[in-house]
């Protein structure tokens, strides 16, 4: 692992991404995306995922001069679709406009159509929290994770981010998938040749593993909470197509290279409508110090709070410098050249 300034891993990333056809402000947005996804600590879903990128737009998967556009409304509630654009790009667009919506009704929301991978979900939660607004918004996925009772892949591992904001200190975000390990994080312990932390799926021979490469074998990630986690990928992908009027995940592509089409929700609420930011951070206060004074089990390490660890990463980074993988970043400077 290498650590790279700030700007300089933004400003490559945006002459990358003008090298692949984005207009020159959207290059701009899309490379802080990628750059703060790395400089928060979610390696998997930064510079790692450019290389895909990248093919998905030689392959005309991806469209990157295609815009977001709201294609109903339905007073605080909208309807858009993504025109298989850059998918960080629309996400961000959507959230920003759910945004306006809750600031003059108190609740917005905007369900996307027709779009690609969102990259890092936790971002607009951060987006929303960090003007002060609560979030939840989520995306389905090819499928890639197998309902509970069976073996195959049906359902989408479908992340979901919920944000709430707290002023002035750091805002709480939880960002995760319905598998207990994203398929980025599995194969970023396989290249490192680590086993998994806890079961994460199972193996050809339907036995409960913490192998990473038999994971990705076998196609049997293991869902959160087992039978819950496998129900609420299910809900969570029906709701989404149904409100975006888009696609469920059966009717995505298996291919990870031409995984398009996603049907996605982005909820942003106005606490402060009903309450003042000064009650909100006193409730957000207390539950908090009530985590933190729960027995730890290895003195000295309380439990954390949902983004409380993203804090910690993100001052370091800048202060120190992006970790990033040597490996990955080569492969994201060669693509500066690549026709």
């Amino acid at each position: 692992m290498i650590r790279i300034p700030f700007d300089e891993l933004r400003n490559t990333l945006e002459r990358v991404l003008l090298h692949l056809g984005l207009e020159p402000e959207r290059a701009a947005l899309s490379a802080r995306l990628t750059a703060e996804t790395d400089r928060d600590g979610v390696r998997t879903h930064g510079i790692a995922r450019l290389p895909r990128f990248a093919e998905m737009v030689r392959n005309g998967s991806v469209d990157p001069l295609a815009q977001p556009e709201c294609i109903a409304s339905f007073g605080a509630m909208e309807r858009w679709t993504g025109h298989r654009g850059p998918g960080n790009l629309a996400a961000h667009a959507a959230m920003a406009r759910a945004m306006e919506l809750a600031t003059e009704h108190g609740l917005g929301a905007v369900a996307l159509g027709d779009t690609t991978h969102w990259q890092r979900g936790g971002a607009f939660g951060w987006q929303a929290a960090e003007a002060g607004l609560a979030a939840l918004c989520w995306t389905n996925t090819l499928p890639n994770l197998p309902p509970w009772g069976a073996t195959t892949p049906a359902l989408g591992n479908n992340p979901l981010v919920l944000a709430v904001p707290r002023t002035p200190a750091g805002t709480i975000v939880l960002d995760m998938a319905m598998s207990q390990y994203s398929y980025g994080t599995l194969a970023a312990y396989r290249e490192r040749g680590a086993q998994l932390p806890f079961d994460g799926g199972f193996d050809e021979h339907g036995v409960l593993t913490r192998d990473p490469a038999a994971i990705e074998r076998s196609q049997r990630s293991l869902p959160i909470g087992l039978w819950k986690g496998s129900g609420l990928s299910f809900v969570l992908d029906v709701l989404a197509a149904m409100l975006a009027g888009g696609r469920s995940a059966h009717q995505i592509d298996t291919d990870p290279l031409k995984e398009v089409g996603q049907s996605q929700v982005f909820l942003a609420i106005a606490p402060q409508s009903m309450s003042s930011m000064e009650e909100l951070n006193t409730i957000a206060q207390g539950a908090i110090e009530a985590l933190h004074a729960a027995t730890p089990i290895e003195p000295g390490k309380p439990a954390r709070y949902p983004g409380e660890g993203t804090l910690a990463t993100r001052e370091e980074s800048l202060r120190l410098g992006v970790v990033v993988d040597e490996t990955q970043w080569q492969r994201v400077q060669a693509l500066e050249t690549v026709a």
